[in-house]
């Protein structure tokens, strides 16, 4: 925190995003704190230059040191720092931490999801959504569907937002293609501790810490409505 709302400096890689000195500081304090305690595992982060050296790891640390920068050097609240830890590339344990908003989300592989110690479960399959995700995915669900969504303006953070379903906070979430491994692998553990999924067009959930670490449109929820919207991102990719 002692970077936010401080005018960190700022740098913009390729594709125009930005990184600042604090998404750097973050990296090189987890990813040494970390591989310390476990230096027979692997490690996958947005911040640090990947090497192949990581796939001939069991386990692997994927990280993304602050999901949303963007609003992190806005000053909008909605941005975490993302730990997962993937085995055999399904993801066993994940930490997402919040602390603009004072939250610390977790799970770990069949031990439920909890938010600030308190359990989390998706929301019950009902007559009307709160829901979230690119407006050309949203325009594209059937009006049976659409006509009962209330639609969440912008969530910055990717991993935010698929938590937020697993709160019952959203009852589900389009994502546009490119996400990496690194803005999920974490989310992903904690919707589907909840009860909820994270699936590709196929509806296929994820495999994470392999040699291409990005992944296609998804779609995150549960139930018929999640079942609707992977109809709709495989359409549109058809």
């Amino acid at each position: 925190m002692g970077y936010f709302r401080q005018d960190p400096q700022v740098w913009m890689k390729t594709g125009q995003s930005p990184v600042s000195e604090a998404d750097y500081a973050v990296d090189t304090y987890l990813r040494e704190t970390l591989l310390k305690a476990r230096p027979d595992y692997g490690w996958l982060s947005e911040e640090t230059v990947d090497s192949p050296e990581r796939l001939s790891r069991r386990r692997t640390f994927v990280v993304d040191p602050i999901d949303g920068t963007r609003a992190f050097l806005e000053g909008y609240p909605v941005w975490c720092v993302s730990i997962a830890v993937v085995e055999d590339g399904i993801s066993r344990a994940g930490v997402l931490d919040c602390p603009a908003k004072g939250e610390i989300y977790w799970a770990a592989a069949d031990g439920g999801a909890f938010r600030n110690g308190q359990p989390l479960k998706v929301n019950p399959h009902r007559e009307a959504f709160t829901v979230a995700g690119p407006k050309p995915m949203l325009a594209a669900t059937p009006p049976k569907w659409k006509d009962r969504f209330t639609v969440i303006p912008y969530i910055p953070s990717l991993a935010c937002r698929v938590a937020m379903v697993a709160s019952g906070e959203l009852d589900a979430s389009y994502v546009k293609a490119n996400a990496h491994d690194w803005d999920l692998a974490a989310a992903d553990l904690i919707l589907r501790e909840a009860g909820g999924k994270l699936v590709d067009a196929a509806g296929a959930e994820l495999r994470y810490a392999g040699t291409h670490p990005v992944h296609g449109a998804l779609v995150a929820g549960s139930g018929p409505l999640l079942q609707v919207m992977t109809s709709v991102i495989a359409g549109l990719d058809a």
